[in-house]
C-alpha cells in the first residue's frame, strides 16, 4: 500500500489524541503532496474519515479533525471540494461545541471558506453572521479573535455591503466594545507607568527597519490627496502585546467597514462615540478616541460637520494624565491632519502643532513615539504652512535628540527628514542650519559603518541635503566620502562572498542602497558643487557595478544616482555613457516597475545633456519605451516618465524618433496632460512639436489628444507657445475652415474655450 495511505489508515485506525496531533502536523506540512497523484490521492479517503471524527466524543479529537480539514481549504483541494457541502454541514453541527479549541477551528474554517467558497456559504449567510456575532464576544479570547477576523475578510468581498447592512446595528457595538484595552493589555503595556523616558530600550523593542529605495516621480496638477501606495499609519502601535489581538483586529475591521459603508456607518457609530469620548473612565474614553481614528478614512465626509467640535476636544486630550490616552490621541489626530490643514491655520493647525510638539517631549516613551509619528504625518499634509513656525519646531526636535532613547531616536530622524521634504529650501537659513546640523553630524560620527542605525540617519540626511542645497556644503565632504566607502565596502564583501561563500558572509546590501540614495540627495541639493567630489572619487566605477547588481533595489538606486549626477556634473558622466546605455536598455523591463522607472528617467536626463550625440543609442531603448507606454495597467509614474523620455529623445534626435510618432502619440498625450508645468514637461513637449514638424502624418488621427495636452499648460514659455500655435494653425489651414469647425465641435467646451483664448483657433 502506498506510504500516504498507510499513514492515513494507521492514524485513523487507533484514534488516540497523540496520533491525531501528529496527523494534524502532517496535514500542515504536506498538504500539497497529500493531494497529488504521487501517493494516489490519499485525501480521497482521509477527508470523509476526518468528517466522521467531527462527531467523536473526545473534544481534543474533534478539534484535531477540524484543524486537519482546515489545512486543505485555501488550496481548494479537490478531495475537499467534492465533500464541501458535507464539510459545511458538519461545521454547523459543531458551532456551539463546549470545547473552545473546536469553536476556534470552526471560526477559522468559516473565515477561509469566505475567500474560497463564498457560493456555498451564501444560502446560510444570515445565520453565519449571527453566529459570528456571538463568537466575536466569546468568553475565550482565542475564539473571539478568530471570529473577529471574519469581519475583516468579509469586508474585502464585493458582497459585503449586501450581507452586512441588516446587521450593522448589532455588529458595530460589538466591534467598538472589542476596542477597549483588556486588563491584561494594560499590565503588559505598563499602562500605569506614566514616566519611563530614562529607561533604556531593550534591543528586542526595536523592529528592523526597511529602507525604501529612491523613486523619481512627477508633480501633479491636482496634488490634493496622493494615492499612497503603502499606508503606513498602522492602527495604534502596541508593540509589546503579542502583535495581533482583539483590540487591533476590531479596530482594523471597523476601519475596513468604514471604507465599505462610508457615511452609512455613522448613524450606528455617532451615538456610541458621544458616550465614549466624554466618559469618565480613561479606558473607555481611550477606546472612543481609537474608534474616531479608525473611521477617519472611510467616514471623513460625514465627520466634517462634527470636527470643529471634536478636534479641539482631542487637542485637549493630548494633555490627559494617562499616557495611553495621550498616545492614541496623537494617532487619531494624525488621521484628521488633512482636514486640519485645510482650515485657516490659527483655528486648528497652530494649537495642534503646539500641543504635539509638547508631546514629542513627553516623559513617556510611547507618547513620544506616537507624537513623533503624528507630527511627521502633519508635516506631509501642511508642507510650507509650517514655515512660520520653523524655529519653534526645530527647537523641539533638536531638544528631543538629547532626551530620546534608542528606538524613538530612529523615529525622530524620520520626523526631521519629513520636515526637510515638506519645507524644502525654506530650511536653508544659517540659524536653522546651526540648530539642526550639529546634533545630526554628532550622531553620524558616533555610528560605526556596520550599525543599522545608519539607515534612518542617512535617509534623514538625504532629505536635509536636498532641502539645504548650498547650505549643506560645509558638511558635504565627509558625508560624501563615507557614502562612497559604504558602497565600496559592500561591493568588496559581495565579491569575497561570491569567491568563497563558506568563508565570507554575503553583505547586507541595504547599506549600499541607502548610501547611493544619500549621494543622490547630495547631487540634487548641491548641483554643480558636487563636481569636485565626483572628480576625486571612483564613484562612476562603483556605480557601473551597482547598475549590474542582481538585486533590483540596488539597480533602482544606482539609476536614480546616475540621473542626478547627469544633471549635476555631466562632464564626468559623459566618458562612461557608452558603457552605461546598454545596461539602461536592458533594464527597461516594466515587470520591475521602480527599476524601469528610474532607468527611463535617467535616459531622459542623459539625452538632454548629449544632444545629437544620443543618436547611436536610440535603437537600444526606443522600442522598449514605446512598448511600455502602450502597455495596459502601467502605473501612472512610469507612464509619465516614459512619455517625458520619449519626448526628450525626439527633441535631440527627431529624425530617429519621429517615424514612430503614430505608435505612441495618443498615450503620450494622455499621460502628460495632468502633470504640472516644469522643465521636464517643457523639454518633452518641445520634442513632440519637433517630431510633428518632421512627421505631421503621425499625429493626424489623434490630433484631438494633442490639442487636449497642449491645453493642459498653464503658462508655457513664449517660444514653446509659438510652437503650439504654429502646429494648431498649420493643422487648421491644412483641413480648411469648414472641416476644422466640424473637428473642433467634438471638443468638450472647456477645451474649445481654452484653445480659442490662448491660441486663437
Amino acid at each position: 500500500m502506498p506510504p500516504g495511505r498507510t499513514i492515513a489508515y494507521h492514524y485513523i485506525s487507533f484514534s488516540s489524541q497523540g496520533a491525531f496531533g501528529a496527523l494534524q502536523k502532517i496535514c500542515e506540512d504536506s498538504a500539497e503532496i497529500l493531494d497529488s497523484d504521487l501517493l494516489e490521492r490519499p485525501l480521497n479517503v482521509m477527508i470523509p474519515k476526518f468528517l466522521q471524527f467531527f462527531k467523536h466524543s473526545s473534544p481534543k479529537i474533534r478539534s484535531h479533525a477540524v484543524a486537519c480539514v482546515n489545512q486543505f481549504i485555501i488550496g481548494r483541494t479537490q478531495a475537499l471540494m467534492l465533500h464541501i457541502d458535507s464539510f459545511i454541514e458538519n461545521l454547523f453541527a459543531l458551532a456551539t461545541d463546549e470545547e473552545p479549541e473546536v469553536r476556534k477551528n470552526v471560526c477559522r474554517a468559516l473565515v477561509m471558506l469566505l475567500e474560497v467558497r463564498m457560493d456555498r456559504l451564501l444560502p446560510h449567510m444570515h445565520n453565519i453572521v449571527e453566529y459570528m456575532l456571538q463568537r466575536t464576544q466569546d468568553q475565550d479570547e482565542n475564539v473571539a479573535l478568530e471570529a473577529c477576523e471574519f469581519w475583516l475578510t468579509l469586508a474585502e468581498q464585493p458582497i459585503c455591503k449586501e450581507v452586512l447592512c441588516r446587521h450593522l446595528t448589532k455588529l458595530i457595538p460589538v466591534l467598538v466594545n472589542g476596542m477597549k484595552y483588556s486588563e491584561i493589555d494594560i499590565i503588559l503595556l505598563k499602562g500605569d507607568v506614566e514616566e519611563d523616558e530614562a529607561v533604556p530600550d531593550s534591543e528586542q523593542d526595536i523592529r528592523p527597519r526597511f529602507h525604501r529605495s529612491r523613486t523619481v516621480a512627477q508633480a501633479h496638477e491636482e496634488d490634493g490627496i496622493e494615492e499612497d501606495e503603502d499606508d503606513e499609519d498602522d492602527l495604534d502601535d502596541d508593540d509589546t502585546i503579542s502583535d495581533w489581538n482583539i483590540r487591533k483586529c476590531s479596530a482594523a475591521a471597523l476601519d475596513v467597514l468604514a471604507n465599505v459603508f462610508r457615511d452609512e456607518l455613522l448613524p450606528h457609530i455617532l451615538p456610541l462615540l458621544k458616550e465614549l469620548l466624554f466618559h469618565p473612565e480613561w479606558v473607555v474614553k481611550e477606546s472612543g478616541i481609537l474608534v474616531l481614528g479608525a473611521i477617519a478614512e472611510g467616514c471623513m465626509q460625514g465627520m466634517i460637520p462634527y470636527l470643529p467640535e471634536l478636534i479641539p476636544h482631542l487637542i485637549q486630550c493630548l494633555s490627559d494624565k494617562k499616557a495611553l490616552v495621550r498616545s492614541i490621541t496623537c494617532w487619531t489626530l494624525s488621521r484628521y491632519a488633512h482636514w486640519v490643514v485645510s482650515q485657516p491655520p490659527d483655528m486648528y493647525l497652530k494649537p495642534l502643532m503646539t500641543e504635539l510638539l509638547k508631546r514629542i517631549l513627553d516623559g513617556n516613551k510611547r507618547v513620544q513615539e506616537a507624537a513623533c509619528s503624528a507630527f511627521a504625518t502633519l508635516e506631509e499634509e501642511a508642507c510650507t504652512e509650517l514655515v512660520p513656525y520653523l524655529a519653534y519646531i526645530l527647537d523641539t526636535l533638536v531638544f528631543a535628540f538629547s532626551k530620546y532613547q534608542h528606538k524613538n531616536l530612529l523615529i525622530l530622524y524620520d520626523a526631521i527628514g519629513t520636515l526637510a521634504d515638506s519645507v524644502g529650501h525654506h530650511l536653508n537659513k544659517p540659524e536653522y542650519i546651526q540648530m539642526l546640523m550639529p546634533p545630526l553630524i554628532q550622531k553620524w560620527n558616533v555610528l560605526k559603518d556596520e550599525d543599522k542605525d545608519l539607515f534612518p540617519l542617512l535617509e534623514c540626511l538625504s532629505s536635509v541635503a536636498t532641502a539645504l542645497q548650498s547650505g549643506f556644503l560645509p558638511y558635504c565632504e565627509p558625508v560624501y566620502q563615507r557614502c562612497v566607502n559604504l558602497v565600496q565596502k559592500t561591493l568588496q564583501q559581495e565579491m569575497m562572498h561570491n569567491a568563497q561563500p563558506d568563508q565570507y558572509e554575503s553583505p547586507d546590501k541595504d547599506f549600499m542602497i541607502v548610501a547611493l540614495d544619500l549621494l543622490s540627495g547630495l547631487a540634487e541639493g548641491l548641483g554643480g558643487n558636487i563636481e569636485q567630489l565626483v572628480a576625486r572619487s571612483n564613484i562612476l566605477t562603483l556605480m557601473y557595478q551597482c547598475m549590474q547588481d542582481k538585486m533590483p533595489e540596488v539597480r533602482q538606486s544606482s539609476f536614480a544616482l546616475l540621473g542626478d549626477l547627469t544633471k549635476a556634473c555631466f562632464q564626468h558622466v559623459k566618458a562612461c555613457i557608452a558603457d552605461f546605455m546598454p545596461i539602461l536598455g536592458t533594464n527597461l523591463n516594466p515587470e520591475l516597475i521602480s527599476v524601469c522607472n528610474n532607468a527611463t528617467w535617467a535616459i531622459g536626463e542623459i539625452s538632454i545633456q548629449m544632444g545629437a550625440e544620443m543618436q547611436p543609442y536610440i535603437p537600444l531603448v526606443l522600442h522598449q519605451l514605446v512598448e511600455i507606454i502602450n502597455r495596459p495597467n502601467t502605473p501612472k509614474t512610469l507612464l509619465e516618465n516614459t512619455a517625458i523620455t520619449i519626448g526628450r529623445l525626439g527633441y535631440v534626435c527627431p529624425q530617429e524618433v519621429a517615424p514612430m510618432l503614430q505608435q505612441f502619440i495618443r498615450p503620450w498625450c494622455t499621460s502628460l496632460r495632468n502633470i504640472r508645468d516644469n522643465e521636464e514637461k517643457d523639454s518633452a513637449f518641445r520634442g513632440i512639436c519637433t517630431m510633428i514638424t518632421v512627421n505631421p502624418g503621425g499625429v493626424v488621427q489623434d490630433f484631438i489628444f494633442f490639442c487636449d495636452a497642449v491645453a493642459s499648460w498653464i503658462s508655457p514659455k513664449e517660444d514653446l507657445r509659438d510652437m503650439f500655435c504654429k502646429i494648431l494653425h498649420g493643422f487648421k489651414n491644412q483641413v480648411g475652415e469648414e472641416n476644422w469647425r466640424r473637428f473642433s465641435d467634438q471638443f468638450p467646451p472647456p477645451l474649445k474655450e481654452r484653445l480659442a483664448a490662448y491660441y486663437g483657433v
